[in-house]
């Protein structure tokens, strides 16, 4: 299973932006789907974004056309530009590939904190 490792997190204010990181180990990591979930306080995990090995993008009806998802295979990395957040989006984001998450195994996530 590859290590992912989030960051990027951090308090912004109600239309702000932020973008999100995450680092891949290994040397597959062009072979996955890779994925953000995020979970909101007192929430379950729920479905973000997602880009698949050749660079399609899917995003959750409540952050189309505020988020993107995108990844550099160089980097082993995979981002998410987020702009005009919102209180809404306050929680803690999780990126994944698509291994881990079919074994429901999840790293650290970082937290992200829209709040005047």
């Amino acid at each position: 299973q590859a290590q992912l490792v989030e960051s990027g997190g951090g308090l912004v204010q109600p239309g702000g932006s932020l973008r999100l990181s995450c680092a891949a180990s290994g040397s597959t990591f062009s072979r996955y789907y890779m994925y953000w979930y995020r979970q909101p306080p007192g929430s379950q995990r729920e479905f973000v974004a997602s880009i698949s090995t050749k660079g399609e993008t899917m995003y959750a009806k409540s952050v189309k056309g505020r988020f993107s998802i995108s990844r550099d295979t160089a980097k082993n990395t995979v981002y998410l530009e987020m702009n005009s957040l919102e209180p809404e989006d306050t929680a803690v984001y999780y990126c994944n590939d698509a291994n881990n998450l079919s074994r429901d195994s999840w790293g650290q996530g970082t937290q992200v904190t829209v709040s005047s």
